[in-house]
């Protein structure tokens, strides 16, 4: 197992979990989408993520390449400085950093692109 991720990271995602951010954090848009618009299944779904976040952590572990660029570093820069690139200038994407820095994350739109495809990003930077 290479350790790409963290469970600890999955928990504190998890925190805002309702929003669907610790499923993002493990590669699973769909749900983290429908996690988004439904406040975690009305936090029922929420609440049993608690018991299913090993497995989620184990499956993102055996999915992603560990290298240079950490998912964890990242996902924290996107969450919390998202809005400001800085999580692309981090990955080497200096062009696009400026245009979400200019454009507050491209109005929003660039922000939610990178919730959906961050491990995927990074997964071929690792590569």
């Amino acid at each position: 197992m290479n350790g790409s991720h963290s469970l600890l990271m999955g928990y504190l995602l998890w925190i805002f979990g309702f929003m669907g951010s610790h499923r993002f954090y493990y590669g699973r848009p769909l749900t983290g989408t429908l996690w988004f618009f439904t406040l975690g299944l009305f936090f029922i779904g929420w609440i049993v993520d608690l018991f299913l976040m090993p497995g989620m952590n184990d499956d993102a572990d055996h999915r992603y390449y560990e290298g240079n660029v950490d998912y964890n570093l990242a996902w924290i820069l996107l969450t919390f400085l998202g809005a400001f690139g800085i999580h692309r200038f981090y990955m080497g994407k200096v062009f696009t950093g400026l245009l979400y820095l200019f454009t507050l994350g491209l109005f929003g739109l660039g922000i939610l692109y990178d919730y959906w495809t961050l491990n995927e990003q990074i997964d071929l930077i690792n590569e």
